[in-house]
């Protein structure tokens, strides 16, 4: 033991020099990534991602303005100023994230054996995170996901916030990490004070390196080795056990196609809402032979009073008369129509009270309804592929030193089933008509109401050895399924 410690000394020693060989050692190129990513572009759209979809969007920072005395907008609290969120956004994401991963997807190899030890690590909890790591590719352009252990030596796959992860990329197309950062705040308590501080982890080859980060500028904590092995000897990976899950290939989300529509759908329906508040503006006042005003009051008090003064030529006729004003709800609702429908085709959903699903819901219309959504499901499908075969590539690492066997050389294939509405009284038709030409494992398999091809088959086995014990039952009386016996 106090050999090992030895060496994590030397270690740590080590890590703490700079050098420009190793990027992780660097400490002023690290805290330079850290200042470029707080201020990027790329940070921000991943903020407002994940602001969009909890609903928070810009609408609710609105101010209700009218024109001031000089011609420039000024801001007024004695109007109705409502804050709509028709949050589309978030209905794109979770259309996409269910119709993708709604149903668990499936891990085949020809190795059976190696099949049943993937399946047991990838269960329903992993299909649940892998889920909400979509989500963060949709709102952020890139999910994360963490694969350690936990306190018991067991595998574990943590999700990680991309607005907190930093990666620093060896290859220009951005597919091996050469280090990964990542940021977080936490609440201290001490001295009967509450402070927020704020932490730093970088992750390399070898293991975490832990900073508390203090005016932009890193400070060492702590190292610890991503796992131990029996003889106390700190364990890594090859390579970084951090796997990015890239919505597309340029990482850019989903928010950056339909922000400025969500918006402006926001704020068009909070505008029709504030008209129908407004009583005193659909009626406006014309105050007769009172002063007149300037330009710039003018237009300032019909905002905000809903009255004009006018004098006539004689100065005769002083009163006040009302011009009607009526709002045309049914333009507002053309606009928001067509708003809406611009969302969907951006965000590349599908609009699940299309017209194709109504009267003439065949299965061609179904998906000419789901072209969109599946076109973009591929290009994601793509990426997911590549990011699976990584985490299972430590898996196969954590299978061998586990002792379960070494798996490296297995082909494993990964099928997402991808949850499609289809039309199941011609689906079923078109089977049965193609029952002379198609094998009955494959009838099965594509049948709507199977969920478990094997299970079923052998259903249709049982039923049938059942019904022709019956029936030799019913032809030989049941004293023997032999009718040569009657015969001796």
């Amino acid at each position: 033991m106090l050999g090992f410690l030895n060496r994590e000394i030397e270690r740590i020693e080590e890590r703490l020099k700079t050098g420009i060989e190793d990027k992780t050692k660097d400490i002023s190129f690290l805290e330079r990534e850290i200042a470029r990513f707080k201020g990027s572009r790329r940070r921000r759209m991943m903020i407002d991602g994940t602001l969009y979809y909890e609903g928070r969007q810009e609408i609710l920072r609105h101010k209700r303005t009218v024109i001031g005395d000089d011609g420039e907008p000024e801001e007024v609290t004695n109007l109705p100023n409502n804050r709509i969120v028709d949050n589309q956004y978030k209905k794109a994401v979770l259309q996409k994230a269910n119709y993708f991963l709604g149903k668990p997807f499936s891990l085949h190899s020809e190795n059976k054996n190696y099949e049943n030890m993937l399946n047991d690590i990838f269960d329903n909890n992993i299909h649940r995170i892998i889920k909400n790591i979509y989500k963060d590719s949709l709102n952020c352009g890139i999910g994360w996901l963490f694969v350690n252990y936990n306190d018991s030596g067991s595998l574990k796959f943590t999700r990680l916030n991309p607005c907190e992860c930093i990666p620093i990329w060896a290859d220009d197309e951005h597919t091996e990490l050469e280090c990964f950062i990542r940021l977080y705040r936490v609440t201290d308590y001490s001295d009967n004070m509450e402070r927020e501080l704020e932490k730093a982890e970088v992750y390399d080859k070898d293991g975490i390196t832990y900073y508390d980060l203090e005016g932009g500028s890193l400070k060492y904590k702590d190292f610890k080795p991503y796992f131990y092995d029996a003889e106390d000897e700190s364990g890594a990976w090859d390579g970084l056990p951090i796997v990015g899950f890239k919505y597309n290939n340029d990482e850019l989300p989903l928010i950056r196609r339909v922000k400025s529509l969500q918006d402006a759908l926001n704020l068009l329906i909070s505008n029709f809402q504030n008209n129908m508040q407004e009583d005193v503006r659909n009626t406006v006042l014309v105050i007769k032979n009172y002063e007149g005003e300037n330009l710039g009051e003018f237009r300032r008090n019909l905002s905000q009073y809903g009255a004009i003064k006018v004098r006539s030529f004689d100065g005769c006729d002083a009163g006040v008369e009302t011009l009607k004003i009526d709002v045309d709800s049914g333009s507002y609702q053309t606009i928001i129509d067509i708003i809406r429908k611009a969302i969907i085709e951006n965000a590349m959903c599908y609009d699940a009270k299309d017209d194709r699903i109504g009267a003439n819901a065949n299965q061609l219309n179904i998906r000419s309804m789901y072209s969109d959504i599946d076109l973009d499901a591929n290009e994601t499908e793509s990426e997911f592929q590549a990011a699976f075969h990584k985490v299972i590539t430590l898996v196969n690492i954590h299978l061998k030193n586990t002792g379960k066997g070494s798996f490296e050389k297995e082909q494993v294939d990964i099928i997402f089933d991808r949850d499609v509405l289809i039309n199941e009284s011609e689906t079923i038709d078109n089977l049965v008509k193609s029952s002379a030409l198609l094998s009955r494992e494959t009838i099965v398999a594509q049948h709507p109401w199977v969920t478990d091809v094997g299970a079923e088959l052998k259903r249709i086995k049982d039923e049938e050895e059942e019904a022709a014990r019956k029936e030799a039952t019913d032809i030989y009386g049941g004293a023997s399924n032999n009718p040569g016996d009657d015969e001796a």
